[in-house]
């Protein structure tokens, strides 16, 4: 049964999710206002949203029917029947405890108990963090179903944990940080974008609106495109207002798999041969973060 829950919580999701802390530590690193503590519990944060998410969505799509044998990826665990609705719903309350406790303790561990401002603030973002994870798929109101997960997997996966990290770190907002969470932002929303490609038929039949379903899937690709491109310009300008280097440059590396990538989804007219693309790309989206942090640390 472990093994199950474990399958459920997509572990191969994970490195894509942390993306955006290692960027955004990487900036403290560069900065010298790194905290280890901060760092480790950020991961286990962000990770625990994650695992949330993937509960939620597997029992939001499960219950609502649409990972049926329609549904071209792999399959999920309600779907298959190893986990009942019930037990998935028991698994998420426990994930939500967990990972607030652990969020909860990050906060006091960076704001200490007498910055109550940004204990407030960082508390209610915890809050937030946890509920968007949960609506994505799941209620009557689920985001995901009506063409709104693009919005809140950029703010979370992108603005919120790159800046948000940072944030932890120094306590003070910088302008220039926005540039590279930004990249992870249409990183993460190109996974999003690239599985919504390959869902489409099934969506359309399960009344999942999302912005492929909206617009089509011609749109669906000329938006690929503008996304993992986009990223790559604010990542270069990053590195171009905030020179120091040329060490700086080398996430360029985390692109030539992307840029590869962007040629097979402009050729694919098989929405099933995307699945493979999906590991791909969040791969490359991990890499990018590992070499933009190790650019910096090189740079200094």
């Amino acid at each position: 049964m472990i093994r199950h829950y474990i399958e459920a919580a997509r572990l191969r999701t994970l490195p894509l999710s942390i993306s955006g802390i290692i960027v955004g530590s990487s900036i403290a690193v560069s900065q010298n206002i790194f905290n280890w503590k901060i760092f480790l519990l950020a991961l286990l944060t962000t990770v625990g949203f994650q695992i949330i998410s993937n509960f939620a969505n597997d029992y939001g799509d499960g219950v609502k029917g649409t990972d049926n044998n329609d549904r071209i990826g792999p399959k999920r665990a309600i779907q298959s029947g190893v986990i009942s609705p019930k037990q998935m719903l028991l698994a998420i309350k426990i994930s939500v405890v967990i990972t607030f406790l652990i969020a909860v303790l990050l906060i006091y561990i960076s704001f200490g108990k007498e910055d109550f401002v940004n204990l407030l603030v960082f508390f209610i973002l915890g809050l937030m963090s946890i509920v968007a994870a949960i609506k994505y798929t799941m209620g009557k109101k689920a985001y995901g179903y009506s063409g709104f997960g693009d919005f809140f997997v950029f703010v979370f996966f992108g603005l919120l944990s790159v800046c948000g990290s940072y944030y932890l770190y120094s306590k003070q907002i910088d302008i220039l940080v926005f540039l590279p969470a930004i990249s992870v932002g249409f990183l993460s929303i190109g996974v999003l974008n690239l599985n919504n490609l390959r869902d489409r038929e099934s969506d359309i039949k399960a009344g999942k609106k999302t912005l492929v379903v909206k617009k089509g899937s011609e749109f669906g690709k000329y938006y690929h495109y503008f996304l993992l491109i986009a990223s790559f310009l604010f990542a270069l300008l990053f590195g171009a207002v905030n020179y120091k280097s040329a060490f700086q440059f080398i996430f360029v590396f985390a692109y030539v798999p992307i840029f590869i990538h962007l040629k097979v989804v402009y050729k694919n007219r098989i929405p099933k041969l995307l699945d493979p693309e999906l590991k791909k790309l969040a791969i490359s989206t991990f890499l990018f973060s590992v070499l933009f942090g190790l650019g910096l640390f090189l740079a200094n």
